[in-house]
């Protein structure tokens, strides 16, 4: 096998092997108003995504989910409909409880889910203003993780004035920590057909290789 073939071997495995400290933060928003305090998490999930279809729309990314604001991702601070997505993996070393909080400035309140289950919602003014002492101003749950990936994702509307946000995390036997891209969990699990995949890449790849440097036959 040639040094070329080699290195794309290596350079796969690691890939498939997951990068440390590598959750993915995508935050979405749009100008909205809530026609009023939405009755639970999934009228606020429904309002939001319906929201995000409106030409205001826009995407970014984050390296930390540590005190952000609305104003410095995207201009302008009321009036708007937030979507954070945080998607991480939890390895073998890290399954069991977890537990999870987010402070959000949502004057119409909001809600918090996990794999597409709500785990939390508040339907009134919340303004975590950089405390947890007030259960009602934040989102939180305990909740028991297996290996794999999972996906994290914060609703809300906004009225006035746009205060910081954060979102973090504590694994068993760990302290409470801000999502980011440094906060060493697994960006992926990969699943069992992925792996099936790669091998069989792999396989292709290895006979393709060995046809090619095969000696070709001397005719007399």
């Amino acid at each position: 096998m040639n040094k070329k073939i080699s290195w794309m071997l290596a350079a796969a495995s690691m890939a498939l092997a997951g990068n440390v400290g590598a959750s993915t933060i995508v935050i979405e928003s749009a100008s909205a108003t809530p026609s009023g305090i939405l009755a639970d998490a999934a009228a606020y999930r429904s309002a939001v995504n319906g929201a995000l279809q409106s030409a205001t729309y826009a995407k970014t990314s984050v390296d930390s989910y540590n005190n952000i604001t609305h104003a410095s991702l995207f201009g302008g601070s009321s009036n708007f409909a937030l979507k954070s997505t945080i998607s991480f993996g939890v390895s073998e070393a890290n399954a069991g409880l977890w537990q999870f909080r987010a402070g959000v400035d949502f004057g119409y309140g909001g809600a918090l889910f996990l794999n597409d289950v709500a785990l939390d919602s508040k339907s009134h003014d919340m303004w975590w203003d950089g405390q947890y002492t007030n259960p009602s101003q934040y989102f939180g749950a305990t909740v028991i993780l297996g290996v794999g990936n999972h996906t994290l994702t914060i609703y809300g509307f906004e009225g006035c004035c746009d205060g910081a946000q954060q979102a973090q995390f504590m694994a068993p036997a760990g302290t409470f920590t801000s999502f980011s891209t440094s906060d060493n969990l697994v960006s992926a699990v990969p699943e069992p057909e992925t792996y099936a995949m790669f091998l069989t890449g792999m396989a292709m790849l290895g006979f393709m290789t060995r046809r090619r440097d095969r000696p070709a036959k001397i005719r007399a």
